[in-house]
């Protein structure tokens, strides 16, 4: 365990962004889940959610939490699925 309290303060902020990171992502599996069930039923409204994900992945990578070519990877998957 850290003695030294500048460790101490970077455990609390790690754990702190740690969980914000978790939360993030759970939120942008979600959205990615949604067009893909949207895609699946030929639903209308994949487009819209389509534009959702990638705005979520998009915002990720200017927080830091994906890294921009793993975001640019998906949003490309995520395109090729969309009927035209």
């Amino acid at each position: 365990m850290a003695n030294h309290p500048s460790a101490l303060k970077r455990i609390r902020q790690n754990e702190k962004k740690r969980l914000r990171n978790m939360s993030y992502k759970s939120k942008v599996k979600t959205a990615l889940k949604k067009y893909l069930k949207a895609v699946e039923d030929q639903g209308q409204e994949a487009s819209t959610l389509l534009r959702k994900a990638v705005s979520l992945m998009h915002k990720g990578v200017s927080k830091g939490i994906f890294h921009a070519n793993t975001a640019s990877r998906t949003v490309a998957r995520l395109s090729k699925k969309l009927p035209a």
